[in-house]
């Protein structure tokens, strides 16, 4: 019997071959999975006709008569034993590849090993051994610029430890000229802070504004001196304050009191509709102030007083602690920004030690400065804009000895160590 084996990666491409290889009479013997895919063993549907005839004469006493007669049967019924082998051999192919293609899953994907415990090791220490050398080469680099550019790096270290981002540091020296010092660091970043000007002062214009912010940020009593710098140029009749805030206990009871002290009307409101209703009874008013509530910024109840403001149209100022962390303040932004959101007020300036991290947050997401609030007085406390004695209050402490300043030595590492990636996240003009 001369069988033959096919070997493929699925039942129908095995298939395939065997009907190329044996033709449509072919008799599969069997069907198996191998490593390689699938094996299939087949016969010619001739072969196993042959096979079965001489199965019958060899089982039969050889006797000379009847073996010249049984093989004038055996050579008379040969062409229907093939006709009838290659009939079976056709039917039980068709059969067998019908029912492979049924029953056959589609291909295994092909399985990639997985790397050993050994090779993972190698790997992280190929890749730690990596990183180091970065860092090394990275903090030589700064430290040649120490070597070669001693003011610029000098400059950088000042504005990193006064409180501004490297990011941003980067940027506003990237292009410093050979005869730069603070005063040049001063007037870019002046160049890039932006103060409403006196026709965008939201008492002098009028209008429905929100105070909002995180917990603590100060948004009562800003919303006092605000009020109080309206009262005194247009009355008290013609200034309103509303307070949306429900869940700090005594939250409104101490708007009333700013606002028995000052004259003017307090309303408390619970959600959208009463602030409509509230602010179409208040058109008549020259300036309209909201004390919203105080939650931390990650609060789900920030996006749904957002969603409010905005279908109402009112717009924002949004506040920021000098004192927050940098991360803290970028976060605050991101929470409570949006198109109403119209500028800032920096407040608490009085508590921070040095104004470059608000100062940096500010000029990074393009804000616009209406006022800064220094301390708890009403009205005493809020101040116009002064860019030069912002940046002098920055500046002024440069040198002197804090556990939290850089030191030179220290400096190339530290610088090393942050990634070359971070975005200053805004462009900036020199």
């Amino acid at each position: 019997m001369n069988a033959r084996k096919f070997i493929a990666g699925s039942s129908r491409e095995a298939l395939k071959l065997v009907r190329i290889e044996l033709g449509d009479d072919a008799v599969i013997l069997s069907n198996r999975k191998v490593p390689e895919g699938v094996e299939i063993v087949a016969i010619l549907g001739s072969e196993l006709a042959h096979l079965n005839e001489t199965r019958v004469v060899e089982s039969r006493p050889s006797a000379k008569p009847r073996v010249e007669k049984r093989i004038e049967t055996r050579n008379g019924l040969s062409e229907r034993a093939q006709n009838q082998a290659a009939t079976l051999g056709a039917k039980v192919l068709t059969a067998e590849t019908q029912r492979v293609e049924a029953a056959a899953p589609a291909p295994a994907p092909v399985k990639v090993e997985t790397e050993t415990a050994e090779q993972q090791k190698l790997l992280n220490e190929l890749k730690a051994m990596h990183k180091q050398m970065q860092e090394q080469m990275a903090t030589l680099a700064w430290g040649n610029i120490q070597q070669q550019d001693p003011k610029r790096s000098g400059l950088m270290r000042d504005m990193v430890n006064v409180g501004f981002s490297p990011a941003l540091s980067r940027r506003v020296l990237d292009k410093m000229p050979a005869d730069a010092d603070l005063n040049w660091v001063k007037r870019v970043l002046a160049h890039n802070l932006r103060v409403a000007g006196v026709q965008d002062d939201v008492v002098t214009r009028g209008g429905v504004y929100a105070l909002v912010g995180p917990t603590g940020v100060g948004k009562t009593t800003t919303t006092a001196k605000l009020a109080a710098r309206a009262v005194v140029r247009y009355g008290a009749d013609k200034v309103a304050l509303v307070t949306t805030d429900s869940y700090r206990v005594g939250a409104y009871e101490q708007l009333r009191i700013y606002a028995k002290i000052l004259g003017v009307s307090v309303h408390a409101v619970r959600d959208a509709s009463d602030l409509k209703l509230t602010l179409s009874g208040l058109k008549h008013k020259h300036l309209v102030l909201i004390d919203t509530m105080g939650v931390g910024q990650r609060d789900s109840r920030v996006a749904e007083q957002t969603r409010m403001f905005d279908e109402a149209g009112i717009k924002r100022l949004l506040l920021l602690n000098a004192t927050s962390a940098g991360g803290t303040l970028d976060d605050v932004v991101k929470m409570y920004g949006g198109p109403n959101v119209i500028g800032c007020i920096p407040t608490k300036l009085d508590e921070a030690v040095t104004l470059g991290t608000v100062l940096d947050v500010v000029a990074r997401h393009k804000l616009s400065m209406h006022y800064i609030a220094s301390g708890q007085r009403v009205p005493e406390d809020l101040h116009e804009v002064k860019l030069d004695y912002l940046l002098h209050r920055t500046f002024k402490d440069i040198g002197k000895a804090s556990s939290f300043a850089m030191p030179e030595m220290d400096f190339p590492a530290f610088m090393a160590g942050l990634s070359s990636g971070i975005a200053a996240g805004r462009e900036y003009a020199h």
